[in-house]
C-alpha cells in the first residue's frame, strides 16, 4: 500500500469511528463527489449484539449462561428464563447477597442436557481447544462473571453482561482472573463454530489510529480467526 493510499484510509477510519457512535444512516463522501449512504450500527448496539445484558446487579451469572447458550451453542434462551429457573431452586438469600454460583449454573445446564464443569487450566489450553468459557474476574474487590469469546497470543475477547464486548490485554486479564474455566464439555462441535469470530473481535477495535496499527499487527493471525461455519 502506498503512502497516498494510507492517508485517505486513515481519514476514512477516523470519520467512520466518529459517526458510528450513534446509529442511523451515514453518508460517506465518495472519490467522485457522490456520497454513499450506509446503515450504521452504534458502538453501544454493536457491543451488545452477541451479549445478553444482565437485568439485575446480582444476575451476571444468569446473563453469562444465557449469552453462552444463545450465541455459542445455537440454543436461544432469555436471561429471565435462566434467572427464574436458578433462583427458584437455589438458595434465595445467598443469591440476593452474592449472586449465582458456578454450582447454580452447573445444575441448570445439567437440567438442560449439558455437561458443565469448572477446570483449573491456562488460557493457552482454552485457545487450543477453541471453545468459549465462563470465568469469574475480580476488579476493585468486585467479582463478576463474563464469557471468554476468543483468545489470541496477546488479547482476550470478553463478553461482559454489564458492559458488552471488550478486548483485554492477556496480562491484564490474568491479573483479574483466578484461573478457573467453567466450560461445557459436550456439544463442542457447535461451540467451536462460534469462538474467535472475526466480527466479534471487530466490535471493539480501540481508538481510530490504534485500530489502523492493530490491523497491521494482527495481519499475521487473521487466518486463525474464523467466520461463522468456518473451520
Amino acid at each position: 500500500m502506498t503512502t497516498k493510499s494510507v492517508i485517505p484510509l486513515t481519514v476514512l477510519v477516523l470519520f467512520i469511528s466518529v459517526v458510528i457512535a450513534h446509529a442511523g444512516t451515514v453518508m460517506i463522501p465518495g472519490a467522485s463527489g457522490v456520497s454513499i449512504a450506509i446503515k450504521a450500527t452504534s458502538q453501544k448496539e454493536a457491543r451488545y449484539k452477541t451479549i445478553l445484558r444482565q437485568q439485575y446487579d446480582f444476575s451476571c451469572g444468569s446473563a453469562a449462561v444465557a449469552t453462552l447458550l444463545t450465541f455459542h451453542y445455537d440454543d436461544p434462551v432469555s436471561e429471565d428464563e435462566i434467572f427464574t429457573s436458578m433462583y427458584e431452586i437455589g438458595n434465595k438469600d445467598k443469591i440476593r447477597k452474592e449472586g449465582f454460583s458456578l454450582l447454580d449454573m452447573k445444575n441448570y445446564l445439567n437440567r438442560r442436557g449439558y455437561k458443565a464443569d469448572g477446570f483449573k487450566a491456562p488460557l493457552d489450553k482454552l485457545q487450543e481447544v477453541g471453545i468459549p468459557a465462563i470465568v469469574l474476574i475480580t476488579q476493585k474487590n468486585y467479582s463478576h462473571f463474563v464469557v471468554i469469546k476468543g483468545v489470541t497470543s496477546t488479547e482476550v475477547l470478553l463478553g461482559d453482561p454489564s458492559s458488552g464486548i471488550h478486548r483485554v490485554d492477556r496480562e491484564k486479564f490474568e491479573s483479574m482472573w483466578g484461573g478457573l474455566l467453567f466450560i461445557i464439555r459436550n456439544k463442542s462441535d457447535v461451540a467451536k463454530q462460534y469462538f474467535n469470530l472475526r466480527h466479534e473481535w471487530a466490535v471493539n477495535p480501540g481508538p481510530p489510529m490504534q485500530f489502523v496499527l492493530r490491523q497491521q499487527r494482527d495481519s499475521n493471525i487473521a487466518l486463525t480467526l474464523r467466520g461463522k461455519n468456518e473451520f
